[in-house]
């Protein structure tokens, strides 16, 4: 990605695989940000928003070793903080309350990621 349309950008990443979450690392980075975890479980994504000040935007995986993360989604939207689902899941399995969240479709493209997530943060 030539031009760093997240730099200097905090990106929280809750995925489980090591893999995708390394690609989403390396997408991240490419496009200038600065990434928070990856985490892969509810329960640590819920500590880390609750203790980190500074979070820009986050891509949430849907499903976390079985357990959904929908009350990640929550505790970003109380703070205020942007974020999309990196999903295979689609818009039907989501709660009606994150009809409003970008999905970014699982296998990602990095340009992809970026585009999403630039405008959602974007000053």
């Amino acid at each position: 990605m030539g031009e760093q349309l997240l730099a200097r950008r905090r990106i929280l990443v809750v995925e489980d695989e090591y893999f995708l979450a390394d690609d989403l690392d390396g997408a991240l980075t490419d496009a200038g940000a600065k990434v928070l975890g990856p985490l892969p479980s509810v329960k640590e994504a819920a500590r880390f928003i609750a203790s980190e000040p500074s979070i820009d935007a986050a891509v949430l995986d849907i499903n976390l070793h079985g357990e959904m993360v929908f009350p990640v989604a929550d505790a970003l939207r109380e703070r205020g903080i942007p974020f999309a689902f990196a999903t295979g899941y689609d818009q039907l399995a989501l709660p009606a309350r994150f009809a409003d969240v970008p999905r970014i479709e699982k296998p990602f493209k990095s340009d992809r990621l970026a585009a999403v997530l630039g405008p959602m943060i974007a000053t």
